[in-house]
Parts: structure tokens; C-alpha cells; sequence
């Protein structure tokens, strides 16, 4: 008869087995950030993958049209990636999170599942608010830049609440302290912390990690994995 021991790993072996075939059901589109490309996002991608999950980290031209445009294009595109049959989870960053509320807003999806958004900019940016008037910006950044300032008038501001299982990882430390002084509060170098909150989401988190990297985060990955398989972050982080 097997020790207690080797029972408990065998159990754990069919826990683990019995995870990884449901999770094959379950399709993740990701979503990068602005003037970002997959490749941003293919360390989470890994991690989502190897935990059962059928993934689509989907590419698109964030610079060559407003946030309309490119939620209506290219969210479509991502969910013609995933089976028909599937639960559809989210995990964005930055312009990506403002993407699934643009199309969310218009479309409903058959069997959606989780969102996690990272860094996204839900009340806009005050980065965008100062600078959008320099010359290039639109050039840097594309039509979809100048969408994302503060202002009622911008895209985000625009959004209803979510009405979707949205759990929220913001960023508390900056590589870029110039844009740094633009943003009120704690920040990750782009949007503030208190930016990234919008009304009807279920959990909102604060790591100290940079906007630019914390999809690399190994403490964001975990947290993220375990938002999409229970629901809600890791106890213990604020």
C-alpha cells in the first residue's frame, strides 16, 4: 500500500492533470499595450500556456487607428483564434485593457469569463493631458494616443462601468520620473494608480512594478493566474 506520502502525490498528479484538460477550454486573449507588440506579452503568454490554457497573444497595429477602430478590428480577429465552445478570458495591458471596455460596451460575448487588465489608463492619463500638443506625439503614438487624456471627452472617460469579472494589477514604481512629476499620487511612470480604477470592478491590487515591464513580473504572472482560475488575487497584497 502506497505511503501517505506517495498518495498525496498521486493525488496531486490527477489534481494537476484533471486542471490542465478543463483549462483547455478556456481561451486567453491577450492584449499588449501601446506602440508595444506580442512579444511584450510572450513571458505571460508561456506561463498561461503551460498552465493548461489555450492562449491568443494577438498582434496589432496600436498606432494606425483610434481605440474605436482597433477594438471593432482586432478583438474580432482574436476571438475567430479561440473554439467556439471555449470560455473567453482577457488579460491586457495598458491601451489593451481600454480595447475589451470599448468592444464590451458594443458587443457581448458568448461565455466570457475573466478580465485582468494591467496598467490600463480607465481615467485616462495626465501624460496625455500635458503632452498630446507636442509635435510628434500623434506621430509616436498614433490616433488612439490622443484618445486617452483625462477629459470627459476622451474614449475612457466615455466608458460605462464594467460589467464583466474585471480584477485590476496597478504599478507603483517608475523607470521615467520626468513623466513621473505629470501624474498625481502613486504611479508607474505612465497612469496613476487611482487612474486605473473603474466603477464595477471586483479587485484592484497595487504592485511595485513599472509600467513598461509588469507584464514580465513574476509576481504579476502569478497573480494574474490566479485571478483567471478563482476569481481573485493572491490574499496578502493591496
Amino acid at each position: 500500500m502506497p505511503s501517505i506520502q506517495a498518495q498525496q502525490e498521486m493525488q496531486n498528479h490527477r489534481n494537476t492533470t484533471t486542471s490542465l484538460t478543463t483549462r483547455k477550454n478556456e481561451c486567453v486573449i491577450l492584449l499588449h499595450g501601446l506602440a508595444k507588440t506580442k512579444r511584450s506579452m510572450s513571458k505571460l503568454n508561456r506561463a498561461l500556456k503551460e498552465a493548461g490554457y489555450t492562449t491568443v497573444n494577438h498582434d496589432y497595429p496600436s498606432r494606425s487607428g483610434s481605440i474605436p477602430h482597433l477594438a471593432e478590428t482586432h478583438i474580432n480577429q482574436a476571438l475567430t483564434q479561440c473554439p467556439d465552445t471555449a470560455t473567453i478570458h482577457f488579460v491586457t495591458h495598458s491601451l489593451g485593457g481600454i480595447l475589451v471596455r470599448q468592444y464590451l460596451q458594443n458587443h457581448s460575448i458568448k461565455n466570457l469569463g475573466r478580465v485582468v487588465m494591467l496598467g490600463p489608463p480607465n481615467q485616462g492619463s495626465e501624460v496625455v493631458d500635458k503632452l498630446h500638443g507636442l509635435p510628434g506625439f500623434e506621430l509616436i503614438g498614433g490616433p488612439s494616443s490622443l484618445e486617452l487624456g483625462t477629459k470627459e471627452n476622451s474614449i475612457p472617460r466615455q466608458l460605462g462601468p464594467a460589467n464583466f469579472e474585471l480584477g485590476i494589477i496597478a504599478g507603483s514604481r517608475s523607470i521615467n520620473l520626468i513623466l513621473s512629476t505629470l501624474l498625481p499620487g502613486q504611479d508607474d511612470g505612465k497612469v496613476s494608480v487611482s487612474n486605473t480604477k473603474v466603477e464595477g470592478m471586483k479587485q484592484h491590487i497595487v504592485l511595485p512594478v513599472t509600467h513598461p515591464f509588469m507584464m514580465k513580473n513574476a509576481n504579476v504572472i502569478a497573480q494574474v493566474k490566479s485571478f483567471l482560475a478563482q476569481g481573485e488575487f493572491q490574499s496578502g497584497v493591496h
